[in-house]
């Protein structure tokens, strides 16, 4: 490794006190007690307050809370019942920016709610219901893929079930930043399997939702460490959370890291300064790291490190977006520390390193993985702190430096090229869900 953490010039005290730090686990469980962290709220609010006096006590530099407005969406009562061929109500949670309102349909099952799926069946007019999983042997399709497809082919609901057994009806934003076109909610496993069957016999279903959606404010969080110079890295995580759960894994866990992180870096002696940005907003459309994005300029951005879902288990994954510097950097400290780091080249829209990346700035999304397919606990009520095992925080904080050191050092990694990009997506076939999503950059055609 090349960077000012390397074998030479590391300051090996900083590691070991990282290796038995408890502070993590005091941020997390700060973040955590808090009543919610929804985008908007007072609770995402209080959180940025915490991680923005976290970042003093690490020693990051010009601390600073920066304000932008957003939609906030609130949620109210949801109700949601089969009416035919029984009367039978279901728990159920409207799902972010889903907009108030009443609807009465024939339920469809589309499946996982693929593209292919959703063709294979009417749903026009009907009120569609789409797993949380997708096809083993395939890409992930992400709900607002799912949703975006049966709008537009004529569905007026949709209903998200979760393939997590549990009772646990998932969440998670239809749109960024504004108010879908249809009402939709979140069921259980369990209910998600009663519904296909009644959808099999004919059945219908009624939708009810109370949500509003209106002007509100967020803010993102910024320090630095390391000298100041024309160009920087940028450290990265989301610290909002939905508000159903505590957060803890979904991401807590990154912003644990990310601030221990910048406690070493805090001690190197880096040839650059590494910026660091804990923003908000990132569940309800990534506005806080857009917002970065757009006030940034990105020419002076040799790489962004976005830390969503490191920490929460135990091997680090570090999802390069076609990079491949970023990917060299990531096998560089993984054969360096003898810590297993899965490199996973493939790019994809639906975290903070995409502002950055659709502009062409080189990337790491640093994540975990528990071998399940989809977001298990994630955007649950089960996404609480007893899940996290604060060893796995400590080291990744410890790589998660370490791989951003080595981003400050040696020669800048290449920009991404912008045609070649929108190509990888098209193979990888994203473009017809992405223009679904409205994700889609105009600057693609």
């Amino acid at each position: 490794m090349s960077s000012g953490c390397n074998s030479e010039s590391v300051n090996y005290e900083t590691f070991g006190r990282a290796w038995t730090d408890d502070r993590p686990w005091k941020l997390l469980t700060g973040l955590t007690a808090l009543e919610h962290r929804m985008a908007g709220s007072e609770g995402e609010a209080a959180a940025a307050d915490l991680v923005a006096d976290a970042l003093r006590g690490a020693g990051v530099d010009d601390v600073e809370q920066a304000p932008f407005e957003m939609n906030r969406w609130r949620r109210e009562e949801t109700e949601f019942a089969v009416v035919e061929p029984d009367e039978r109500p279901f728990d159920a949670i409207a799902l972010p920016y889903s907009p108030a309102g009443a609807v009465e349909a024939p339920l469809v099952d589309v499946g996982h709610g693929t593209p292919a799926e959703v063709d294979e069946v009417d749903v026009a007019g009907r009120i569609a219901v789409a797993s949380t999983t997708t096809p083993e042997g395939g890409r992930f399709v992400h709900r607002m893929e799912k949703f975006g497809h049966a709008v537009d082919a004529g569905a007026v609901g949709f209903v998200f079930a979760n393939h997590v057994a549990g009772q646990l009806p998932p969440t998670g934003s239809l749109r960024f930043n504004e108010e879908a076109a249809a009402v939709a909610v979140g069921v259980s496993e369990e209910t998600g399997e009663w519904l296909r069957e009644y959808a099999d016999r004919g059945g219908a279903a009624r939708i009810d939702v109370d949500a509003d959606t209106r002007p509100g404010e967020s803010q993102n969080v910024y320090g630095r460490v390391g000298p100041d110079t024309d160009e920087e890295v940028l450290l990265l995580a989301h610290y909002d959370a939905h508000d159903i759960a505590e957060g803890a894994l979904d991401n807590g866990c990154g912003v644990a890291v990310v601030v221990a992180a910048a406690r070493i870096l805090a001690d190197c002696d880096l040839p650059l300064g590494v910026r660091i940005g804990l923003v908000g907003c990132e569940e309800v459309g990534l506005l806080g790291s857009e917002q970065m994005a757009d006030s940034t300029d990105l020419d002076s951005v040799r790489a962004v490190v976005n830390v969503d879902g490191a920490g929460r288990f135990r091997n680090l994954v570090a999802m390069t977006h076609a990079s491949e510097a970023t990917a060299d950097t990531a096998e560089s400290v993984s054969a360096a520390t003898g810590h297993p780091i899965e490199v996973q080249e493939n790019p994809h829209p639906f975290s903070d390193q995409w502002p950055f990346v659709k502009r062409g700035v080189p990337a790491l999304q640093l994540h975990s993985d528990s071998g399940e397919r989809g977001r298990g606990w994630g955007h649950t009520e089960a996404d609480t702190r007893d899940k996290v095992d604060v060893r796995n925080v400590r080291e990744h904080a410890m790589l998660t430096a370490l791989l951003v050191a080595e981003l400050a050092g040696g020669e800048a990694p290449p920009r991404l090229d912008g045609e070649a990009l929108a190509e990888r997506f098209r193979d990888l076939d994203f473009e017809r869900g992405m223009r679904a999503a409205d994700l889609w950059p105009e600057a693609w055609v």
